[in-house]
Formats: structure tokens, C-alpha cells, sequence
């Protein structure tokens, strides 16, 4: 996984009112990584992305998204809306990308669901709940 950061301009780009979203790339290799990480819950689904780099609630990000055997990286743009924070114990540090209701968020949700298939039913626990 990258914490890919902001670039080297995201302080000056801030301070005029224009950052860049973070870049962060993920790769899921295994149907039981995927299950745990999907959030379907979200209105237009969305990702819990581990890292430690901390994030607020609402910051934009530009996800990279590789599933299971699948080469074919899927770029989403989204934001923060749930962050488990490193406070040690069993929950995995990270955050929750909401994927925007548009062709990428679509897209994303639709490639994600179909390679769950079934498994989305499940009552396995997930990162989030």
C-alpha cells in the first residue's frame, strides 16, 4: 500500500485554497480482504483504505484501486468519512473513502459488488462494523 502524500507544493496549494487530494493506492489480492474493506453501506460505496498518515473527516483523496486478480487499476476520487485512528488494540488504522455518486463512483462500486458477488451477504465482520 502508498500513502502516496500530498506533492510538494500541498502546503502552498492549502494556503491558496487549493489542495491537492492526496493520492493512496491499493491493492486487494484475496475475496475476504475485499469483503472486509468494501463499505455497501455508503450511498455510493465506498473503501476502508488502512494507513497511519492522518486524515480529518470531509478531506478529498484520489484512490488507485487493484482488485483480486484484475490488473486493471480503477481511479476513484472521494472523501474522508470514517477514520480509525493507531490507538493500538485489534481495529486496523485507516480510513473510510466514500466513492462520489458519478461514472468513477459507479464504476467503482459496480466492479467491486460484482467480484464480492455473493459474499456481499455475508455477516462476517468487517474493518468498519
Amino acid at each position: 500500500m502508498n500513502d502516496g502524500g500530498k506533492g510538494g507544493n500541498g502546503q502552498a496549494a492549502a494556503a491558496a485554497g487549493g489542495a491537492r487530494p492526496a493520492v493512496l493506492s491499493l491493492s486487494i489480492k484475496e475475496k475476504a480482504a475485499l469483503y472486509a474493506a468494501y463499505m455497501p453501506y455508503l450511498k455510493s460505496g465506498g473503501m476502508f483504505v488502512p494507513t497511519t498518515r492522518p486524515y480529518q473527516l470531509g478531506d478529498d483523496v484520489y484512490l488507485i484501486l487493484t482488485l483480486l486478480d484484475d490488473p486493471t487499476r480503477i481511479p476513484v476520487a472521494g472523501k474522508v468519512v470514517w477514520i480509525s485512528p493507531a490507538a493500538g488494540g485489534s481495529k486496523t488504522p485507516g480510513i473510510g473513502v466514500h466513492f462520489p455518486a458519478d461514472e468513477t463512483g459507479l464504476n467503482a462500486r459496480k466492479r467491486i459488488e460484482d467480484a464480492l458477488g455473493g459474499a456481499l451477504k455475508s455477516a462476517r465482520p468487517t474493518h468498519t462494523l
